[in-house]
């Protein structure tokens, strides 16, 4: 018997390729396998990424009660736990897009430890730098609600951590 984990990424892949096979036949276009492996690696790279926002919160959620409860660092234990929840969930991703999006093909090295500092980077760019810039543009000068903002974000983050993650930080040797 298959394992839960195998027939639902199974019916997932299923899905996407009859999805993305009526989008390419509606532009006149032919789905090639080297397409559909490239749309099915950001797929993964966007449930890794869905995980991570979850750790992440959680982190921060659990870090900062507990500095609350214990009643350390009362003036800027949300600063910490931020620090707690990016430091652990970009590991946590690190960790998955390594094993599950961004394999090594057979023969191909990587330095794990260059990897990891490069992800780190790249994280800090796009969610600290990059997401802020966007969040100052997207409330003062457009007029976005800041509850919609971090959502628009993500339509412009997320593919660029791809990029950076696939051309860059994961790049094989």
């Amino acid at each position: 018997m298959q394992n839960v984990e195998t027939v639902i990424w199974h019916w997932i892949e299923v899905i996407a390729h009859a999805v993305l096979n009526l989008f390419f036949k509606l532009i006149g276009k032919e789905l090639t396998q080297s397409q559909f492996d490239a749309f099915m690696q950001f797929v993964k790279f966007g449930i890794v990424g869905v995980s991570n926002t979850v750790i992440s919160y959680v982190l921060y959620a659990v870090s900062l009660i507990g500095f609350q409860k214990a009643g350390v660092l009362p003036k800027s234990d949300y600063l910490v736990a931020q620090v707690i929840a990016f430091v652990l969930s970009v590991l946590w991703s690190f960790y998955w897009n390594n094993k599950l999006v961004f394999v090594l093909e057979e023969g191909k090295q990587r330095s794990v430890w260059k990897a990891l500092l490069k992800t780190y980077v790249s994280y800090s760019f796009t969610g600290l730098f990059l997401n802020s810039i966007l969040l100052i543009l997207w409330v003062q000068v457009v007029g976005i609600s800041e509850f919609i903002a971090p959502i628009i974000n993500l339509l412009i983050s997320v593919p660029l951590n791809f990029v950076i993650n696939k051309f860059w930080a994961f790049k094989q040797k």
